[in-house]
This record gives C-alpha cells, sequence and structure tokens, in this order.
C-alpha cells in the first residue's frame, strides 16, 4: 500500500503537517516535503510528483479557510487559477527534459533567499499599500511565472505568489497569503496532472501525507487569520534558514 516502510511513513507525515501548517501560515510548505522525500528515497521527480499530490490537499483547506474568514473571494480569482494551472502543466513537462540533479543544490539557495528577503525587507505589515502594476497585468505575467515555476520545482512557489503580492499587487502580508492559496492549489493540480503521465507518484505515501496537511493547513490559516504578519514573518524566515542549513550539511 505505501513505497516506504513504517517509519519513513511516519517521519514523511510528521513533515507534510508541518508544511501544510507553514504553507498557510507563509507558502514554502514545499520546502520541508521535497526534502523529506529526497532524504526518504525517492528520485527527484518522483518526489515532485508525489509533494504535489499531499500538498493539493493543504492548498484546498487553507484557500478555503481563508475564503471563510472573509480574506479572499475564490470566484474573483479563478481566472488567475486556470492561468496558473495551464503554466504549472507546463512547468511540469518542462523536468522531462533538464538535468534533474541540480535541484538538491538550488534548494538551499532558494532558502536562504527567501529568508533573507522577508528578514531585510522593511514594512512588510498587514496593511495594504499603493498597488505597482494592474490585477490583469499582475495574472497574465507574475502568475503564470509562479505557476510555470511551481510545475518545474515547486518549493517555496507559495512564497513566490506572496511576495508578488506584496510587492507587486500592494497586498498586506495577511491579504497575501490568503489570495495565493488558490494559486498554489491551481498549480498543484496542473503540475499534478503532468507529473501522472511522465513521473511515477508515490500515490500511497502522497494520500498518507495529504491527511496530514489537512489538519496541518487548518491550524496554520488559523493561527495566520489571528496574528497576521507578526507571525508569519519570523516563522517562514527560521524556517527556511533551519532547512538550508541541514540541505547544506547533507551535501557536505
Amino acid at each position: 500500500m505505501f513505497e516506504v516502510g513504517i517509519e519513513l511513513l511516519l517521519l514523511l507525515v510528521a513533515a507534510a503537517f508541518f508544511a501544510g501548517f507553514i504553507d498557510a501560515v507563509a507558502g514554502g510548505g514545499g520546502l520541508i516535503t521535497v526534502p523529506v522525500l529526497l532524504l526518504a528515497g525517492a528520485n527527484p521527480i518522483t518526489a515532485l510528483a508525489t509533494n504535489k499530490i499531499q500538498g493539493l490537499f493543504g492548498s484546498a483547506t487553507a484557500a478555503l479557510s481563508y475564503a471563510r474568514g472573509g480574506h479572499v473571494n475564490l470566484r474573483e480569482q479563478a481566472g488567475s487559477a486556470l492561468i496558473a494551472g495551464f503554466a504549472s502543466v507546463v512547468g511540469a513537462l518542462l523536468i522531462t527534459i533538464l538535468p534533474t540533479d541540480w535541484i538538491r543544490l538550488i534548494l538551499p539557495v532558494l532558502l536562504i533567499g527567501i529568508a533573507v528577503f522577508f528578514a531585510t525587507k522593511k514594512g512588510l505589515d498587514d496593511s495594504d499599500r499603493a498597488r505597482r502594476i494592474s490585477p490583469a497585468l499582475f495574472a497574465v505575467t507574475i502568475v503564470p511565472l509562479c505557476g510555470a515555476y511551481d510545475g518545474l520545482l515547486g518549493p517555496g512557489a507559495g512564497s513566490f505568489y506572496m511576495l508578488g503580492f506584496v510587492s507587486l499587487a500592494g497586498y498586506g502580508i495577511l491579504r497575501a497569503t490568503a489570495h495565493t492559496k488558490l494559486l498554489n492549489f491551481a498549480s498543484n493540480a496542473g503540475a499534478l496532472m503532468a507529473f501522472a503521465v511522465v513521473a511515477t507518484p508515490w500515490w500511497g505515501v502522497g494520500l498518507a501525507m495529504g491527511a496530514a496537511q489537512i489538519a496541518g493547513a487548518r491550524a496554520g490559516a488559523g493561527l495566520a487569520q489571528n496574528k497576521g504578519a507578526v507571525v508569519i514573518k519570523p516563522l517562514l524566515v527560521l524556517t527556511s534558514l533551519v532547512l538550508a542549513l541541514r540541505l547544506l550539511w547533507d551535501m557536505l
């Protein structure tokens, strides 16, 4: 039923719960689950494909939680979601013609970059600001770029969506985080459809991790809606740095 032993399965489920929590709060849950899947013995493409299975549950749960809290209108995001889903299919298909060994090398760089941005960027809070580009331009530029990245590599895509909403759309951190969740769900779904054809996901492991993602996402979305940027920023910085150091240690 499961592609790994019980000890590794428990580790993966625990990672999925924590990733669901982190992803619902600040994005970047794949930065936890993909490295753990790699450490569990999955090859890079299998790890990315399995990550999409479990991430689908967490992103859907978080999107519904934020919508119920009044932080995002899912209907207004439907067009962007379709764009994100299509772009992620394209990104996932590109992985079949690109070398995969570099995935292990690039993850720590992404983690450190995200941590530095959130730690040093001044003025990031829950207040909305003046937007720099129109919603339509955002939908046809930033959304497909992030969606394609989510299909191609994945980890950190939620954070990139959120950074786009904050720096270009002018959203406060909580509102930006809420608006990424439907786009995360769409890009996860699109990438999974592509990976189901070109890869061999661990379906049993992915579904088990998905159940844990639901629980983690509910807890994370609840905390984020209560605390906002006060908890989002430091949690993302700390998690990113710890995981980056762990991956660098493993490579050395």
